[in-house]
Parts: structure tokens; sequence; C-alpha cells
């Protein structure tokens, strides 16, 4: 199994935890990070190792106030290795988009991405 990886925040990319015991990635913050690759391939680095011994669930938590159109391209490419992972049945995958419920953009983000994969997407607006 993978190991834990913690990212911290900073002013240009995102809080990134992942604990592949718990089958639990959470991702924070603001994504306006020039190397979108640089930073999110790590994380598909550990996702991909995760997919050879998955927890029996994997909760994906999104919570970004900001995300640039490269980092909107790296998300999808880790939301679609975890896709992969709920259609071949070895983990129950759910996505949650957390946004602000007056961030419109941020919403129809969500929407997008529930429109993209077949694991359940939940969004959940918060004040």
């Amino acid at each position: 199994m993978s190991e834990r990886l913690e990212i911290p925040a900073t002013a240009k990319t995102p809080e990134v935890r992942f604990d592949p015991d718990k089958g639990a990635l959470v991702i924070r913050g603001i994504s306006i990070h020039e190397n979108a690759d640089g930073f999110y391939a790590p994380i598909h680095q550990h996702l991909s190792s995760y997919l050879a011994g998955p927890a029996e669930r994997t909760s994906i938590e999104v919570r970004l106030d900001y995300f640039n159109s490269s980092s909107a391209k790296y998300l999808l490419d880790l939301f679609k290795l975890l896709d992969d992972l709920h259609a071949s049945g070895a983990s129950r995958v759910e996505l949650t988009w957390t946004y602000r419920e007056d961030d419109m953009d941020m919403e129809e983000a969500g929407r997008d991405y529930q429109g993209l994969l077949d694991m359940p997407v939940r969004l959940k607006p918060v004040r």
C-alpha cells in the first residue's frame, strides 16, 4: 500500500492530505501553480500506488476556493484514476465537491466533474 502524503498549502497551491489506510484524499485551498504538472505528479503517483491495494471505501473531498485551467486538467486526471478504481469494483469511491453557496463558478465546476465521472459526485454548498 502507498504511504501517507501531506502537502501543506501555499499561496498558490492547495493543502493535500492522502491517507491510504483510510482511503481518504483531501484537497483544500487555491490551485493556481504555474507548474501544475510538477505539483500534481506526486499526488498522481501516490494514487497510482494506492490502486494496487485500495481501502474498501475511498473518499475524495475537494474544497477549492479557486483553481486555474491547468489545475482543472490535473484534477480531472486524478478523478479519472479514482473513477477507474470505482468502475473496477475494488473500492467504493465517492467525491464530495464542497463550494461556497454563493460561488456559482465553483458550483458549475463541480457539476462539470459530476457529468464527466461515473463515480458518485456529491455537491456540497457551505456558507
